[in-house]
């Protein structure tokens, strides 16, 4: 599968929910096989691009997902931002540190591919695994101090 294509961002506009404005875009991409939609919800005083919709609009053409998403009316987009903003992150240290850890995951796999493939010292190898384990432990410890705190 192919890697992801540029965003394209497109402005649908805003409508009120609970006395704020709401600006809603559409953020359409290429995922190898079909263009995928995503709404992203930002309240008029966000300076970044808002919080994501869980639901995405399928199509064979840019136009067929912007069609998708013009469709909506403005009630189901008022449920999707409710749903959107129960669901938004809380915990960005918990996730921060997820985040290391799967990427010293990635990395010792690739040592670990390195090692069995003859493009590294196995020595030299080994040396970078144990290090890697070590780090991913700290790391695993600290999880404990960061579960349940939002941020």
């Amino acid at each position: 599968m192919a890697s992801r294509s540029t965003v394209i961002q497109t402005p649908l506009g805003t409508f009120s929910v609970d006395d704020r404005e709401v600006r809603v875009t559409l953020h359409t991409s290429h995922d190898g096989i079909e263009f995928v939609g995503r709404l992203f919800f930002a309240e008029s005083d966000w300076t970044n691009n808002g919080i994501p919709d869980r639901g995405v609009f399928p199509g064979r053409t840019t136009d067929d997902v912007l069609a998708l998403a013009r469709d909506l009316q403005p009630d189901e987009l008022t449920q999707r931002y409710r749903r959107a903003n129960a669901e938004k992150r809380k915990y960005h240290g918990l996730r921060q540190i997820t985040l290391e850890l799967l990427a010293k995951v990635r990395y010792q796999n690739r040592v670990g591919v390195g090692m069995r493939n003859g493009l590294l010292d196995p020595v030299a190898g080994q040396h970078e695994l144990d290090l890697t384990e070590g780090e991913m432990v700290n790391l695993i410890r600290q999880m404990k101090f960061q579960a349940g705190v939002e941020s």
